[in-house]
Formats: C-alpha cells, sequence, structure tokens
C-alpha cells in the first residue's frame, strides 16, 4: 500500500513511481525485506524454547502462549508511528509464530486416528492458507482506504489471534502429552473423549508404552542430545530437508510478495488489480489445500510430492521464458502476456497447496519417535524459519540481481527435490505414530543402516 510505504518506505514509494526504474528493482529495500523477514527470524529464535514448554507444560498451553503473542505483535504494528515500533511488533508474531508451528501440527498428529492422521493434520495447513486468503481480500479492500488503511490490514490479524486464544482455552491436551506428564488416569480419559468409545485399550497401551519407553530414554540422555544419535538421523534429516525444500519451491518469495511481483509483470497501473491478482492466487490455495485433505490418507505423501514436482517444474520454467522475453528492465508485457504468468502461477501455487505446503508440516510432526518428538519437531520449525527468513530477506535482491533467471533457480531446486524424494522419502500412509521406527525406518533400503538391529529380513523399499 502507497500509504505504508511512504511513511515507512519512502526510498522504496519513490522508486517504485519513478518512470525508468528497473522494473526487478524497483522494491529492492533491506529494510522493507528486513520488516517481512525478522517475523521468521524470531520464529527460529524461539522454536527450541517453544519446545520445551511444550514437552512440560503440553501443547494447549503452548498454543496459549502463542496467541498472546500474537496479540501483542498484532497491536504493535498497527499502532506503529516509526519502523522501530513496527519491526518490533513482527518480532512478537514472529515469536507467536514459533510457538504456534511447534504446537499445533503435533497436538493434531497426536489426536488423529492413523487412518486419517494426514487429512487432519492439514487442516492446520489450511487454516493458514485461508489466513493468506483473508489477508490478501482485507488488504484489496483497505488499500482504498486513505490514509490509514495499513492500519486496519495489520489490526485485522488480531481476530485470527483472538480466535486462537479462545479456542486454546477450550480444546483439549492430548492423551500422548498428558501420559507423558505423569496424568494416566486423564490421558486415558480424553483418549476415550475423543475417540468416543471406552474400547481404546490397544491405543492406549501403545501410547502408555511410547511414553514409558520415552521417559527411561529420558532420564539416560536429554532429547536434544539424543537427536545426536545415529538412530536419531532419518527422521532429522528428512524433518530438515523437508523444510529447506518447502522454501526452495519460490512459494514463499511469491505469496509475500504477490501484490509487488504482479506489478513487476505489468499490473503496476493499477495497485488494486495486483492485490486483486494475489486474492485469486490466494483462492487457489485455499482450495487446493482440500484437494490435499481428500487425497493425502488414499495415495499417500510419495505420489502428492512427485506429481507437484513436475507440476511446479514446468509452471517455474514456463514463467520464467515468458518473463525472460517479455519482461525487461524498463518495459512491461502486455496484458494478454502478464494475464498468462498470473494462471501460471496459479497452477504451481495449486500444485504446491496439495504437496509441499502441508506435508512439509506433516511428515515431520509424525516421523520422530516420542522420545525425541517435541525436540526433533523444533528443529524443523527452526530450519523453516530460517530458510523463509533467508528466502524472504534476498528475494526481492535476487529478482534484482537474477531477474527472470530467479524462476529457473527455483526450478532447479525443484528437480533436486523430485531426486531427493524418489529415493529416499519413506511412505508413512497409514502408520501408526509410534509405530514409525519399526514399520518405516528400520524397513526403508537406505535408512535401514542407522538401526544396528534392523532385520533384513523384513527390509522392503518404502
Amino acid at each position: 500500500m502507497d500509504d505504508f510505504l511512504v511513511r515507512f518506505f519512502p526510498a522504496v514509494y519513490a522508486r517504485k513511481h519513478r518512470a525508468k526504474e528497473n522494473n526487478y528493482c524497483k522494491f529492492d529495500d533491506q529494510r522493507l525485506q528486513l520488516f517481512t523477514s525478522s517475523l521468521y527470524l524470531a520464529a527460529l529464535a524461539t522454536s527450541f524454547g517453544a519446545s520445551l514448554v511444550c514437552t512440560r507444560f503440553g501443547r494447549k498451553r503452548t498454543m496459549q502462549a502463542a496467541s498472546i503473542f500474537f496479540l501483542i505483535g498484532v497491536g504493535l504494528c498497527a499502532g506503529a508511528v516509526n519502523i522501530v515500533m513496527l519491526i518490533i511488533g513482527r518480532i512478537s508474531l514472529g515469536i507467536g509464530v514459533g510457538f504456534g508451528n511447534q504446537a499445533a501440527p503435533l497436538f493434531l498428529s497426536e489426536i488423529a486416528p492413523a487412518h486419517i492422521r494426514g487429512a487432519l493434520n492439514i487442516l492446520f495447513q489450511l487454516n493458514v492458507t485461508i489466513g493468506i486468503l483473508v489477508a490478501n481480500v482485507v488488504n484489496y479492500y483497505t488499500s482504498n482506504i486513505h490514509p490509514a488503511g495499513w492500519r486496519y490490514s495489520l489490526g485485522g490479524a488480531g481476530v485470527p489471534a483472538a480466535v486462537l486464544f479462545l479456542g486454546s482455552l477450550i480444546i483439549t491436551e492430548t492423551p500422548t502429552s498428558l501420559v507423558e506428564r505423569g496424568h494416566r488416569e486423564a490421558g486415558r480419559a480424553m483418549l476415550e473423549r475423543i475417540r468416543g468409545t471406552e474400547e481404546v485399550d490397544d491405543e492406549f497401551n501403545e501410547i502408555k508404552s511410547a511414553c514409558e519407553t520415552a521417559a527411561a530414554l529420558c532420564a539416560e540422555e536429554k532429547p536434544f542430545r539424543r537427536l545426536r544419535r545415529r538412530e536419531s538421523r532419518p527422521p532429522l534429516v528428512i524433518a530438515i530437508v523437508m523444510q529447506i525444500f518447502q522454501q526452495f519451491t519460490g512459494i514463499n518469495a511469491i505469496m509475500f510478495y504477490a501484490p509487488l511481483l504482479f506489478q513487476t509483470m505489468g499490473f503496476e497501473s493499477n495497485a488494486s488489480l495486483s492485490l486483486l491478482s494475489a486474492v485469486v492466487t490466494g483462492g487457489v490455495n485455499v482450495v487446493s489445500t482440500l484437494v490435499s485433505i481428500i487425497l493425502v490418507d488414499k495415495i499417500g505423501r510419495r505420489k502428492l510430492l512427485l506429481e507437484a514436482c513436475v507440476q511446479m517444474l514446468i509452471a517455474q520454467v514456463t514463467v520464467g521464458g515468458i518473463m525472460w522475453v517479455q519482461v525487461k528492465a524498463n518495459n512491461s508485457p502486455s496484458h494478454p502476456w502478464a494475464l498468462a504468468i498470473v494462471v501460471l502461477i496459479c497452477v504451481y501455487v495449486s500444485s504446491f497447496a496439495w504437496s509441499w505446503g502441508p506435508l512439509g508440516w506433516l511428515i515431520p510432526s509424525e516421523t520422530f519417535p516420542l522420545a525425541i518428538r517435541t525436540a526433533g519437531f523444533s528443529f524443523a520449525v527452526s530450519s523453516n524459519m530460517f530458510f523463509t527468513f533467508v528466502i524472504a530477506q534476498a528475494f526481492l535482491s535476487m529478482m534484482c540481481t537474477m531477474k527472470a533467471f530467479i524462476f529457473f533457480f527455483f526450478a532447479i531446486c525443484i528437480v533436486i527435490m523430485g531426486v531427493f524424494v524418489l529415493a529416499l522419502l519413506p511412505e508413512t500412509k497409514g502408520v501408526p505414530i509410534d509405530e514409525m521406527v519399526d514399520m518405516v525406518w528400520r524397513r526403508h533400503w537406505f535408512w535401514k543402516r542407522y538401526f544396528s538391529d534392523a532385520d533384513d529380513a523384513k527390509i522392503s523399499n518404502c
């Protein structure tokens, strides 16, 4: 929004409206990128502490803490009078993200039955995509409110923060977390309540056994130290690599800067039109995430990821080609070409939304054994936040330097991702969360070597 740029980033505003300014460089500003990426740096720093809070106080209390930090951050951002107050608000929001991303996926994975765990966990990502869409719609309408439209946009984030706070007062704690913290009777009662039956002996015994094993292992060695063990490497490597790849698809670069990107592509004459284009991609994001909910427990994780790699690769290469030919330093493509780019970005976003978006969180949340689950997942969260920070901080500068070739850069990353999934990512569809080690890691053609007691007779290429 121009009012926001005038108040906090006047140099960017001046460049944006300069007639001869390079299309690829008009928004290249380190302070603007720091405003965006400071949230993720704060989330990175918070994620390890959030892991300890999640283990000691449970998933529910951790989500309550997240909502409080969100509310504080919203107040600071919406009421900001200078760039320092604005960035402090973003940092508070980032702390909330660190707590929320640590607790919510684990909460969903632990309460879900194995046969629908994928679909239920992806509800987390669905809510993220709905939030992005709502934010784009709000930005579209508030862009015409002068001069305080940006305050309404930033303040609107207080609504989901308040919903999260109220919801965290109502939801139950997970049976696993209760048993893990010594509340066995409460854990069983909660399991019966969640499942709607008293016939939960087998599942409760699995949870109790996993908690006893975890407690014994933690008494022997703390979870973060245990992550250094050889047998902890397979889920740890998968968790970190999934987060790195999720960011190097280029999705956050496109979603963060969609209005700015569309202005570069030829919608610069109408800021509302570029915001409307972002609303369209946000809608595609939501609908495609619903596709993932329907398919993830039917066809599995690997097939969705591999199909998406092909679709994203085609979209990125084609967009890069069009921009290379049509978008020069000081001219924009004709509207037919600009609309073609928007369509291709929608194709790209749809494939990400039913694959790397939700599965980047689902797979790490379901593959760690309980003894290292919160500690291991904190590495997934911190890796996501770090590489989100890197992309957010660097994208506009990369676009200024690499121009259209930035899309070819992300295309190369997508090829590497596809090879990794094909060779090294095991299928986890339908596997009980506390049986991953025996049913997945010890049976995988590559990861089995990290378990000295793996039974070769049971090995299969997962």
